[in-house]
């Protein structure tokens, strides 16, 4: 991609951001906001009674011994500075907590659609950058739909009715101050502009040094086993090194207008004196017009400061809802979807039509894939690593989609099919036994939560889980840890199997289920097994051949095509592929 595509490609994202924020986030709350611009309002013009009172306790009490006015005002600036008490208390009441009850929402939204999102968007993504994106993208929005938004127009209109004042006061002084004011508002739009990007490249780099943290707390064991600290320390420092290089760029932008309000609105300030000197001495204005003016300098030039503040804030959210932008456009699964057939009921005859399957153009793993699975049949998939054996199952499992021909069941195209009335009749036992931190019990319910005590005792006693359970002061109950490292790898693979059985698919698939098995294990998930394949269509991967010598059809996979197809006793009779890969196992 070009560097002109890169820059319109960016502005595309930033003019959407800026829409969708109107759209979605301030109309709908236009009311609330409307009585927060009210309260901010309220609040800077009792403010303003302070600078304007000290005209008149110069001038006229203290100039002319007036106590009846000294009590007017004193009560004045009383009632000014309890308004301003309460609109504060007000604001953050409203606003502060509604941002917070915001983001709370964003986040539910952002992880229910990357939950959504395709198998292969995960494999491309870190776990921890998408946990950054979910967490702390958002936050930002508090500096929109919170106090920061409302303050930045409240800081705009006391600015303005300060510079009014001002201009009744003194023109010629109020135009010295504007100079100074001018240069400042044009250094602090070009500096926004240029940290934008620097922003959004730190939510970038964050969620990178986030998820390689989390990758490397997952895998301590790994790191351990190969005396690897030192290693991964030195990576992750690298990568927060990143963090603070771009920490630092923006800090040193944002000291830049900070040093620049300070100079530019200091020397306003010089000025103001010389020219107010002046015009005392001229009898061209009274003590009380150059406090007031003097206080009302400092109430326009404190919003400016402050909404330069508030300004780099804002540049913050909008990084932040740039990227949340970006990962909400990606299409779900659902998108892929050329219909949305609901498939209430089931069979599971499942038929693959001269499949073809590319992670990446031009570069295909699988080719002219044909085959049938009937309904209640078990269909084995074998041959060396790296075949294309588990793509077939995550073409069925409609995890991968095909680059070329079609896949049906019962007959009707998969491409056509509602994922989630499929996925209903779908069980699933991987390699990767992945197991969430909690107990035995839980997991196994996860495909069905709302399963009953004997249903899942029933599951249980066939996966043989009760067999090491029984031996737990918690049996059940027992907390697995993280990922269930508490658990040896049989353990896991049986509970994982549990939860097969207790989820009662249509489709069943099996990738290496007792790849983690010791012998004696492995002989009771067997029987198990058989029981859960019975009646229901099962696409079985292994390489250990002994467990698949029952299968319906055996189909190896070489360089992602079926090489060799039929049932044990015919493969065996031929003395091709499968006979080779057989015998070499039997001897080992």
């Amino acid at each position: 991609m070009s560097k002109n595509q890169n820059q319109k490609e960016k502005k595309k994202i930033r003019d959407i951001s800026l829409a969708k924020v109107f759209k979605t986030l301030i109309v709908p709350r236009w009311k609330l906001l409307s009585l927060g611009l009210f309260l901010i309002i309220l609040n800077r013009l009792s403010g303003l009674v302070l600078p304007a009172a000290s005209k008149y306790l110069m001038d006229d009490v203290i100039g002319d011994g007036n106590l009846g006015l000294l009590k007017i005002l004193l009560l004045s600036v009383t009632a000014a500075l309890l308004i301003q008490s309460v609109t504060s208390f007000l604001l953050t009441l409203l606003l502060s907590v509604e941002a917070q009850h915001l983001i709370s929402k964003l986040r539910v939204q952002v992880q229910q659609h990357i939950l959504k999102l395709p198998v292969r968007f995960f494999d491309n993504n870190k776990s921890g950058a998408l946990v950054s994106r979910v967490m702390t993208d958002v936050e930002g929005v508090r500096n929109i739909v919170g106090t920061g938004l409302v303050q930045l127009f409240g800081g705009i209109i006391t600015a303005v009715l300060s510079l009014i004042l001002m201009i009744n006061i003194s023109w010629q002084m109020t135009l010295f101050v504007l100079i100074p004011v001018l240069i400042f508002g044009f250094i602090s739009m070009k500096a926004f502009s240029y940290i934008r990007p620097v922003f959004r490249k730190r939510s970038v780099i964050n969620a990178d040094v986030t998820g390689r943290l989390t990758e490397s707390l997952n895998g301590i064991r790994v790191i351990k086993g190969f005396n690897a600290e030192d290693q991964e320390i030195k990576t992750f420092a690298e990568g927060v090194d990143r963090l603070y290089q771009n920490v630092r760029k923006s800090l040193t932008t944002t000291s830049l207008v900070t040093s620049s309000a300070t100079f530019l609105l200091g020397l306003a300030t010089v000025g103001i004196m010389g020219f107010g000197g002046y015009f005392i001495i001229g009898g061209e204005m009274t003590t009380g017009d150059f406090l007031s003016f003097t206080l009302f300098l400092g109430f326009m030039i404190a919003p400016i400061v402050q909404m330069s503040n508030i300004g780099t804030q804002m540049t913050d959210a909008f990084a932040g809802l740039d990227r949340t932008e970006e990962i909400m456009n990606e299409p779900i699964e659902e998108d892929y979807i050329k219909g949305g057939v609901e498939m209430e009921t089931l069979k599971g005859d499942i038929k693959f039509d001269n499949v073809g399957f590319a992670y990446e153009k031009e570069k295909d793993v699988l080719h002219d894939i044909n085959f049938d699975a009937p309904s209640g049949s078990v269909t084995a998939l074998v041959g060396s690593s790296g075949s294309g054996k588990s793509t077939i199952a995550g073409l069925v499992a409609t995890f991968l989609r095909p680059s070329s021909g079609s896949i049906t069941v019962d007959g009707i195209e998969l491409d056509t099919i509602s994922i989630s009335s499929f996925r209903k009749h779908l069980g699933v036992v991987l390699q990767d036994d992945f197991l969430f931190e909690g107990t035995i019990r839980e997991n196994i319910m996860f495909p069905r939560p709302e399963a009953t005590e004997d249903q899942l005792l029933e599951a249980v006693k066939a996966a043989h889980v009760s067999e090491f359970t029984d031996r737990f002061d918690e049996g059940l109950d027992t907390t697995i840890g993280e990922r269930g490292v508490k658990l040896s790898g049989g353990q896991r693979q049986r509970i994982a199997i549990a939860r097969a059985i207790l989820a009662d698919p249509r489709i069943l698939l099996l990738d290496e289920a007792t790849s983690n098995l010791d012998t004696e294990s492995e002989s009771l998930i067997q029987e198990s097994l058989s029981r859960l394949m019975k009646g229901r269509t099962t696409i079985v991967i292994a390489h250990r051949l002994s467990t698949i010598r029952q299968a319906n059809q055996i189909l190896v996979i070489e360089e992602g095509r079926i090489v060799e197809r039929g049932n044990h006793d015919e493969l065996i009779a031929k003395e091709g592929r499968y006979y080779q890969l057989y015998t070499y196992q039997a001897r080992i």
